[in-house]
This record gives C-alpha cells, structure tokens and sequence, in this order.
C-alpha cells in the first residue's frame, strides 16, 4: 500500500495518513510506546520497556497480518495499528492501536477512516477489535464510526464493522 494523503476538512480531525509497514519496522513503534502505560494500552502481554526484537517476532511476526504506520503531513510516524486475521481472510482484527499523545483529542475520527481503508485495501469484509470499557474516548470514536458492540467481558468489550454494509 502507498501513502494515502488528502487535504482532509477540518471537522475530520488532523491530517494524517497511512503507510504500510512491509516488512513490519517496529523501530518507530519503539519511539511511540516509550511510555510504559503506552505500551501496557497497546499490548498488555509485551515486555517492558519495548523490545524491537519481541515485536518484530511475537506480536508482529505473521506473515498473514498487516503493520500500519500513521503519519503527519511531514511523513514523521504519530501512530500505528496492525491489521491481524481474524476468523478467516476476509475478517481483520484491530490490535496495538497507538497514537502520539500530541495527536489524541481530536483523531479518533481519522484514525477510524484509516482503519477502514487499510482493511478494505487489504480485502476485509469486517474489522474486530476489544477496547477497554472505561476508554470513553475510543468507545465513542468506533460506535461513531458504525461499529457495532459484540459483548462485554472482564473489562472490555467486543466490536464489529462490516465493511459491506458500509459500502451499501
């Protein structure tokens, strides 16, 4: 996938585009989950502090999942996700979502349109994702964006999109 950039309105949140990690870098990621908190939100069963090699082995290791880079109008990396398989090709699960804290506020929106356009590129029909229950911020930034709650289990809940409804 190449760099996906358009002048977004201002209502959309930040500028802010896509840029597949092929093979998957974790070099940047080190830089964006510096913070042990970070880095517990993103991936809770990763060592501490961030271990490129851990990465590039265990979490990010799949040849059958996708890294994605976010990034600013100067092409610095403010974010990143990975795009794993699911049950089946055709369903991508959302894992290790980060985002630079300068970024939050303001770009669940944009984050929520890159997602899509990364699992359409790559061919889904539905995205998952869990997200803790007491994360307002990302809880209302999904349901937003017409993912729909699947359950709710030891403090998190359970999300869907299906991209083909979305193309109807």
């Amino acid at each position: 996938m190449t760099d996906v950039h358009a002048p977004r309105p201002a209502e959309a949140g930040p500028d802010l585009s896509l840029r597949r990690s092929l093979p998957p870098d974790p070099g940047p990621l080190g830089r964006l989950l510096a913070d042990p908190d970070d880095l517990t939100l993103a991936n809770p069963n990763a060592a501490h502090p961030f271990d490129p090699v851990e990465w590039q082995e265990k979490w990010l290791g799949d040849p059958d999942d996708a890294a994605f880079y976010v990034t600013d109008p100067q092409g610095r990396e403010v974010g990143f996700f990975a795009l794993r398989v699911g049950v089946g090709p055709e369903v991508r699960h959302l894992a290790y979502l980060c985002l630079d804290p300068a970024y939050r506020g303001g770009a669940g929106r944009r984050m929520t349109e890159l997602v899509r356009e990364a699992a359409e590129a790559l061919d889904a029909l539905t995205v998952t994702l869990k997200v803790e229950l007491d994360n307002a911020p990302a809880l209302n930034a999904y349901r937003a964006a017409g993912y729909e709650e699947l359950s709710r289990r030891r403090g998190m809940a359970t999300l869907r999109l299906d991209l083909e409804d979305l193309a109807a």
